[in-house]
């Protein structure tokens, strides 16, 4: 389980393709130490991009994390060329602050970057995703954008828009998005449950 809060952006070193699988190689060490020194240890769960995978190897701050067919179809993570920076984040801990909302880690889909409107200090980016997802997209309500926690500050037709305050762009690469790229998406999973559990009781279907 995450948070959304983005602990830095580590570079991609190297992509190694494997068996049934995809290797990313990432240098861990702009996160912050453990009290013990430690970044990650063996089978930890980091969020990378918004898309939690497991650390299968380490060799000092280096971590390798095996990407499978399943996620590469699902997520933008088949997009990425060495050198690139991800955005992530350590699993929470219990007791550890909640300062964004409560994310699985599993992206649902992706979206496409639509407009980029650079603003007085915020800049807004256009979404464009799936109809089924758009539907379940409340305005003012929480999104996962390739793991870092959002509000939704508007909701179109197509689209929906995020506003990224100078604190976002600081630490994240959100602002560097083009029009035309993918990012990860992954909407509130307390608002997911409730729409099941509405679905499931017939109340949706009610007058």
């Amino acid at each position: 389980m995450f948070t959304g809060i983005v602990e830095c952006s580590c570079p991609l070193l190297a992509i190694e393709p494997g068996q049934d699988c995809l290797s990313l190689r990432l240098d861990l060490s702009g996160l912050s130490p453990d009290p013990d020194g430690t970044r990650v240890g063996l089978g930890d769960s980091v969020a990378l991009n918004g898309v939690c995978l497991t650390v299968a190897a380490l060799e000092g701050h280096v971590a390798r994390f095996d990407v499978v067919t399943e996620t590469l179809q699902r997520t933008s993570l088949g997009d990425l060329t060495p050198g690139q920076a991800l955005h992530a984040e350590r699993a929470l801990r219990f007791g550890d602050r909640l300062d964004g909302h409560l994310v699985q880690g599993h992206v649902e889909t992706t979206g496409e970057v639509l407009a980029v409107e650079r603003l007085p200090g915020e800049v807004r980016l256009s979404l464009g995703c799936e109809p089924d997802l758009l539907a379940r997209t409340l305005p003012k309500g929480s999104i996962t954008v390739d793991g870092v926690s959002l509000t939704v500050a508007e909701l179109q037709a197509e689209r929906f828009v995020v506003a990224l305050v100078p604190h976002t762009l600081q630490l994240t690469t959100l602002g560097q998005r083009r029009p035309g790229q993918r990012v990860n998406l992954e909407p509130d999973m307390l608002g997911q449950w409730v729409l099941r559990l509405l679905q499931a009781d017939g109340a949706l279907g009610r007058s």
